[in-house]
């Protein structure tokens, strides 16, 4: 068992075990760095962290095309209901049990609206499928915790922010690693715009590999 993971850019990624393919935060339109279109992503399910617009970004549009249903907060869930988007909503602690296996959302420091409307809780996401456990860590600061949900969840891949101002900075990005302790951890969140951090120098995790992935770039774990 195993799973295939695309970089979308940013903070994108897509998911895929062979039969399922689940989109996590596709910001692609007015994303510079991205590399696929809307149109182009073939998904049954779509987990957001946040509602901000560089992580529900095209999920509207993705949704709606795959007939996809939306994992996230409750008040995303609610926002994707009123466009006619199937969703399953969720909170910090729960767990949903999915097709593919299952998502469960942490805590994240941050904020989280769309267009001025509130959007629920800042969340992290962990995605279970293909055997493979995946940590989106969502835009988040570091936060103690995040030693206890590596022993809870177990992690097997960690998708980490590393741009600094709005997240982690490279710095304390390695420190929030080395608590989760996955087996892999991929920088994310960098490089997107002249704000953000051009790239991941110093995200240097004591114990974990790093793998740092280009936009459009597919990786198999397993």
């Amino acid at each position: 068992m195993g799973i295939s993971i695309t970089f979308l850019g940013h903070a994108g990624f897509l998911l895929g075990d062979g039969t399922h393919t689940v989109a996590i935060d596709p910001f692609l339109t007015g994303n510079p760095v991205a590399t696929m279109k809307p149109d182009e992503v073939k998904c049954q399910s779509i987990v957001l962290t946040h509602g901000h617009a560089d992580h529900l970004g095209d999920t509207v549009a993705i949704a709606k095309a795959n007939d996809a249903t939306v994992f996230g907060a409750f008040e995303i869930v609610e926002y994707m209901g009123e466009q006619e988007i199937k969703g399953e909503p969720g909170n910090p602690g729960g767990k949903i049990t999915a097709d593919f296996g299952w998502v469960a959302f942490t805590q994240a420091v941050h904020s989280s609206s769309y267009d001025g409307r509130y959007m629920g809780m800042p969340c992290g996401a962990v995605v279970h499928m293909g055997g493979v456990t995946v940590y989106h860590l969502g835009d988040t600061g570091i936060f103690g915790d995040m030693k206890l949900l590596g022993e809870i969840y177990q992690p097997d891949i960690a998708l980490v922010p590393t741009g600094d101002r709005f997240t982690m900075g490279p710095e304390l990005a390695t420190r929030a690693v080395e608590m989760i302790k996955p087996k892999v951890a991929v920088p994310m969140h960098f490089g997107t715009w002249p704000l953000l951090l051009p790239n991941a120098t110093g995200f240097e995790p004591k114990g974990v590999e790093v793998k740092e992935m280009e936009p459009g770039e597919t990786w198999q774990f397993s």
